[in-house]
């Protein structure tokens, strides 16, 4: 199995958490930390992964745009898990920007297969 392949394996998995995590934030609720926590930790796996998938130079420029958009989500990522210390409910509008951006990221790394 590629390393491409096991980053979006992780990158799916992380988004199944993301989704739990979005559907409890955009209810009003805050999420529980330990979903949180593993969907953090799943995505610093993933684009750890795709790291070094970029650094073993395939040529392909959707894995480094992919890695680009990974990386702004998980930014946005950290911003939202410091709105969750505090005790808040994240806005609605930073929830949906940051999985969009997470979306974006996820089908630019998928396209690289087909």
């Amino acid at each position: 199995m590629s390393m491409t392949m096991i980053a979006i394996i992780i990158f799916a998995i992380a988004a199944v958490g993301g989704l739990f995590l979005a559907s409890k934030v955009l209810s009003g609720q805050l999420a529980p930390w330990a979903v949180s926590i593993v969907h953090a930790l799943l995505g610093a796996a993933g684009l750890v992964t795709l790291i070094l998938v970029v650094l073993e130079g395939s040529g392909d420029n959707r894995l480094t745009a992919a890695l680009g958009l990974l990386v702004v989500a998980a930014l946005g990522g950290f911003y939202l898990a410091s709105i969750h210390m505090k005790g808040n409910v994240a806005s609605k509008n930073i929830v949906f920007i940051h999985a969009g951006i997470a979306v974006a990221g996820f089908l630019t790394l998928l396209s690289v297969l087909f």
